[in-house]
């Protein structure tokens, strides 16, 4: 299993969405940029307009989940930041790791393994 850290700080976003390339889905974008650890750091972030504070978190940990079960197959060295822009709170697991997997591919993230 590989380690992934958390992006926490204001500047290690910023540097993402600066300096990043990005990937849009149906429910989020994917800003990811090479970093020169051997472990990946993840940022998710979930927009106000979504709802209120239970269901961000909800979504956000949806979306840290999904980012789990596919962590093994995505190449270490990236900060990556999901970015949720759906407006729809209802959402299901099921819909939210198919778009997080095809945005992995996509990205070409994924390790050829």
């Amino acid at each position: 299993m590989k380690k992934t850290i958390a992006l926490k700080k204001n500047f290690e976003f910023k540097n993402v969405f600066s300096k990043g390339k990005w990937i849009h889905g149906k429910y989020m974008v994917i800003y990811f940029k090479e970093n020169r650890l051997d472990l990946n750091r993840l940022g998710v972030a979930v927009s106000k307009k979504t709802g209120k504070s239970v269901i961000r978190n909800h979504i956000k940990r949806l979306l840290r989940e999904s980012y789990r079960l596919n962590e093994d197959i995505i190449k270490s060295g990236y900060d990556i930041i999901i970015l949720w822009k759906g407006k729809e709170t209802d959402i299901d697991f099921h819909s939210i790791y198919s778009d997080l997997l095809r945005l992995l591919k996509k990205s070409f993230m994924f390790d050829k393994e």
